[in-house]
């Protein structure tokens, strides 16, 4: 069943990818696994998924210890500042860096460079984590000395009620952000990520320049079954 998931849900994203001049040439799927068993995450891997999001301390490090380095792990969840020294060291990408507290641990306790997404609260909802858009410049400013952060790109979530029209708004806007902060030179090196979109509107996120898309239920709903 995942596999006819997977099919459909790749198939979408290149017709996206097709469909629209602001795509990106390469869009990498991440199978979001908060919801399922290590067992289950297993069927994950064995489908041909190789990049798995995880959001809690307690839902990572039972999969890991069972699945180890053979896939690429997301944090995609809000850091607690009091738990980056258990995660920090043992995933390949941060997506919720969002506040100097954060940055600080993070430079404390990693081991190397942690490639990071900045999250940015684009919608402005105060429900939202993630700095405001007129934060972002002097945030970046404040962690380009930090030589354990690689930020590489920015990203959001749109809300789950919003019409299309919004959901592409909120996109480009965050794809103009990142655009925006490259030509400030802010950073060492620029910005060339966006993580934006899952599933319900991951198609709306490659068509305006997602390079990568969280996608849990759509994806993996039918393992739960």
């Amino acid at each position: 069943m995942i596999q006819n998931d997977l099919q459909q849900i790749e198939y979408k994203i290149e017709q996206a990818k097709q469909g629209s001049k602001l795509s990106a040439d390469h869009v990498t799927l991440i199978a979001v696994t908060k919801q399922l068993s290590v067992d289950q995450t297993k069927v994950v891997v064995e489908a041909g998924l190789k990049h798995l999001g995880e959001n809690r301390l307690e839902g990572l490090l039972p999969k890991q210890a069972e699945i180890g380095s053979s896939v690429t792990w997301h944090f995609i969840g809000s850091l607690q500042t009091r738990k980056v020294k258990d995660i920090i060291n043992t995933i390949d990408y941060l997506h919720s860096l969002d506040r100097m507290s954060l940055a600080d641990e993070i430079q404390k306790r990693a081991q190397q460079p942690v490639r990071c997404f900045i999250q940015v609260n684009v919608s402005g909802e105060s429900s939202k984590h993630g700095l405001a858009d007129t934060e972002l410049s002097n945030f970046m400013q404040q962690i380009e000395s930090y030589d354990k952060i690689l930020p590489i790109g920015l990203m959001t979530m749109a809300p789950a009620d919003a019409s299309e029209e919004d959901i592409r708004k909120q996109f480009k806007r965050l794809r103009e952000l990142r655009d925006e902060m490259n030509q400030k030179g802010l950073l060492k090196q620029p910005m060339t990520e966006l993580s934006m979109g899952m599933s319900g509107d991951y198609v709306i996120a490659v068509e305006e320049g997602a390079t990568f898309v969280r996608i849990g239920t759509a994806l993996v709903g039918s393992i739960k079954e």
